[in-house]
């Protein structure tokens, strides 16, 4: 062999010496990751085994049952942490697969690459390797005693339950945190006092996730927590935190994606936020100071309210105290900022390349117009609006209505009545359906699947579309 095919050789070897000590470090990296990173449960007593009995339109599982209404699913949990969580997982064990399984397809499918796939999960568990620890003690028992209870776990290789579960719970916060985020398009009225039909406030939003299979197994919470206020909470199955919820004393808040300030690993999820507000707050600001206690993981909007009629608008930005502002009788809320952060190079990123401006300007044109005093049917028909400034045409499904077919859920909260009226599939075109919490948070509530309730009616556009809203909307500006 000549000295020259020696040194090719030497070299080659070399070459592939290298690449397997980078393979292996790769290797070993990965599994360190995943051995370090893995958040421990916390150990937790769950109830003895038992099935869930079934009979029509009904599941029950101890005092724990769901009634299945239509479209939408009520879901009735109650005592200690692990109690809800057991149950929550044992009653909706089917929804909590099929959710889960979409949103792993999705993202795959926006990753294809199984390395990428993987780098950007060992990422994430680097970053998010402290946030189980930052849950308060009695969600960490709540989603421990559900992963015990996730059984059979067809996604246990790709992580544990209670993993999952942690991040589950922060993926509204893990979704803000990327720019192009789906989140930036909630729209909210608020009227109060002489402006609402029963006094107190009349909240109506969209919560804007673009997840069709969120809109389509949606769920209604009503949550009795030991020693805790009840609220009812409008989500889906699988998530324990709060979006959009009403409590039994008439607070009711609801958040808005922003962005503004640097993202933090170490936090609050926003859902866990809200939901701590609720079970604790008799008055918007008691929510308000029981929010300044939970630092967030990302920028974001809470729209609070009760049964006084007082509604703020509450800015939090990591690393910053919350801003709030007073939002009056009757006003709009989008997704820009408008305290401290208002000049924040990502709000201003929102403003000029989003919607929020011209769903804000649509609404405040709005709240100006409609007929006092606003009931909830009348709530219904502006979050349904899919018109531009000034009533302008826009092609159906465009980012810039109020109602781009696109929304997760609608609600409308009648603080002063204790009324929470809750959308079917598909986003805001379906029934509008009233649950009464006075009625639905009692302790003595006995399920009636059979039972009618009030509701309002179809969007005539429900018909025209046969039924289904098209899953591809036109998107010509965010």
């Amino acid at each position: 062999m000549t000295a020259r095919r020696r040194s090719l050789s030497s070299l080659l070897l070399s070459l592939f010496a290298l690449a397997c000590l980078l393979i292996a470090g790769a290797l070993s990296a990965h599994l360190a990751i995943g051995r370090l990173c893995r958040p421990r449960p916390p150990a937790v007593r769950v109830p003895a085994a038992a099935e869930v009995e079934r009979s029509p339109g009904l599941r029950r599982l101890g005092t724990a049952f769901v009634v299945e209404r239509g479209r939408l699913l009520e879901v009735h949990l109650g005592g200690p942490p692990e109690s809800i969580g057991h149950a929550h997982v044992r009653l909706l064990h089917p929804e909590m697969v099929e959710n889960e399984g979409v949103l792993l397809d999705r993202f795959r499918a926006s990753i294809p690459s199984r390395l990428l796939q993987a780098l950007v999960l060992d990422l994430a568990q680097l970053r998010y390797r402290d946030l189980a620890a930052t849950l308060s003690p009695a969600r960490q028992r709540e989603l421990a005693a559900g992963a015990l209870a996730f059984e059979p776990d067809p996604y246990a290789a790709f992580f544990p339950a209670y993993q999952r579960f942690v991040y589950l719970n922060a993926l509204y916060d893990m979704a803000l945190s990327f720019e192009h985020s789906p989140l930036v398009g909630c729209t909210t009225f608020v009227f109060s006092g002489a402006e609402a039909a029963h006094g107190g406030s009349l909240l109506a939003r969209a919560f804007d996730f673009e997840v069709d299979i969120l809109d389509e197994k949606k769920a209604v919470f009503f949550v009795r927590e030991t020693g805790r206020i009840p609220f009812a909470s409008v989500a889906w199955p699988g998530l324990v935190g709060v979006v959009s919820g009403m409590n039994a004393e008439g607070v009711a808040l609801v958040v808005h994606g922003a962005r503004a300030g640097e993202t933090r690993a170490r936090g609050v999820p926003v859902v866990h936020a809200l939901r701590d507000a609720l079970s604790r707050a008799r008055t918007s600001d008691e929510a308000v100071a029981a929010l300044a206690e939970s630092p967030p993981l990302v920028s974001h909007v809470v729209v609070v309210t009760d049964a006084h009629g007082r509604a703020l608008v509450v800015e939090r930005v990591p690393g910053s105290a919350d801003h709030v502002r007073e939002l009056g009788a009757a006003g709009a809320v989008t997704n820009h900022l408008e305290g401290p952060a208002a000049n924040d190079p990502k709000n201003v990123r929102v403003r000029t390349k989003t919607s929020t401006l011209a769903r804000r300007a649509r609404a405040d044109e709005l709240v100006h117009e409609v007929a006092r005093p606003v009931d909830a049917k009348t709530a219904v028909g502006l979050l349904r609006d899919r018109r531009a400034e000034g009533g302008r045409e826009l092609p159906l499904g465009d980012r810039r209505a109020i109602d781009a077919l696109i929304a997760t859920h609608g609600v409308v909260m009648d603080t002063g009545a204790r009324v929470l009226w809750v959308s079917e599939a598909p986003h805001l075109l379906g029934r509008f359906v009233a649950f009464d919490l006075r009625r639905f948070l009692d302790p003595t509530y006995s399920p009636d699947p059979d039972g009618a309730l009030p509701t309002v009616p179809p969007d005539p556009l429900l018909n025209e579309l046969g039924g289904n809203a098209p899953r591809s909307a036109a998107a010509p500006s965010r």
